[in-house]
């Protein structure tokens, strides 16, 4: 499945997954070698030693014709092993849209960094369900579309936002975007969907984690970049990270250390994939380095 063409000289990376068993290495990696690749980085990582399923990222530079590599690729290796793969050209930037509510501390950590070139993307627009972030999106030149979403009137609002990015995005971000997707939104936007909740998942799923968790007495708080799906904060977790607080912080205070932890997991995740460095792998992932 390929995500963008690029050219002969953008480094590219190919993602795999199938059953693991012999040979897999080595017929991806003399493949590439016999294309006259050059091969940068290689990861993998089994889930058995013995039936398990087989993850790996190779990143390289050269190959010939990115067309014609995938189709070789795919009539000769990815058919024999019987793969799960895709092959994206560094050079071809992701488009993403940003979703956000009332909360900004993550939206504008994204675009920050984003514009300091550190998240490599391009932010087609911001969509929220309030006016509160206009001037402050439009002054990095940014599209800043309002879709409310009025009491008994959902399936129209997602009915806009299909119409406003459904398919046109490689990724959408739900920078505390205070609203439940349907299983049927999910499928219509055609694209992969990163959430970040203020919490330490599983625990605390739902609405105010920060307030359960002092009555809970915890030590840590946490939070959890996730890809979305069907049920509710349920989807395989890409990044997390926590930080120590004591029995003295209050709810207020927990949420104040929180919105620290939310900007750095969200941004990792949105980083991780942009630099195509997750693998899927049913309720969980693979996270490889980079």
């Amino acid at each position: 499945m390929r995500e963008g063409r690029g050219t002969l000289s953008d480094p590219a990376r190919l993602l795999i997954s199938c059953d693991d068993r012999t040979g897999i290495v080595a017929a991806v990696t003399g493949f590439l070698t016999a294309r006259g690749a050059n091969i940068i980085t290689l990861d993998q990582y089994s889930t058995d030693a013995s039936g398990g399923r087989f993850f790996m990222r190779v990143s390289f530079v050269g190959g010939g014709d990115p067309d014609e590599l995938e189709e070789v690729f795919g009539a000769s290796v990815g058919e024999r092993f019987e793969m799960s793969w895709r092959l994206h050209r560094s050079g071809v930037v992701k488009r993403v849209a940003l979703m956000v509510s009332k909360y900004d501390h993550c939206l504008f950590d994204l675009l920050w960094r984003w514009r300091r070139g550190e998240l490599p993307m391009e932010v087609v627009c911001v969509v929220s369900n309030h006016e509160d972030f206009r001037v402050d999106v439009e002054s990095f030149g940014l599209p800043f579309h309002v879709i409310p979403v009025e009491k008994g009137k959902k399936p129209e609002a997602e009915s806009a936002l299909v119409d406003l990015v459904g398919g046109q995005v490689d990724l959408v971000v739900l920078a505390r975007y205070m609203q439940i997707l349907s299983g049927d939104l999910i499928e219509r936007l055609a694209a992969p969907i990163i959430n970040i909740h203020h919490s330490f998942l599983p625990a605390f799923a739902g609405a105010a984690p920060y307030q359960r968790a002092r009555e809970r007495g915890v030590k840590l708080i946490g939070a959890t970049a996730h890809y979305v799906t069907e049920v509710l904060d349920d989807g395989p977790i890409i990044e997390q990270d926590v930080l120590r607080v004591d029995h003295r912080a209050t709810a207020e205070e927990l949420e104040r250390v929180g919105r620290d932890v939310e900007r750095v997991a969200l941004a990792r995740a949105v980083r991780s994939h942009l630099h195509d460095l997750v693998l899927v792998d049913g309720t969980r992932t693979i996270v490889f380095p980079g």
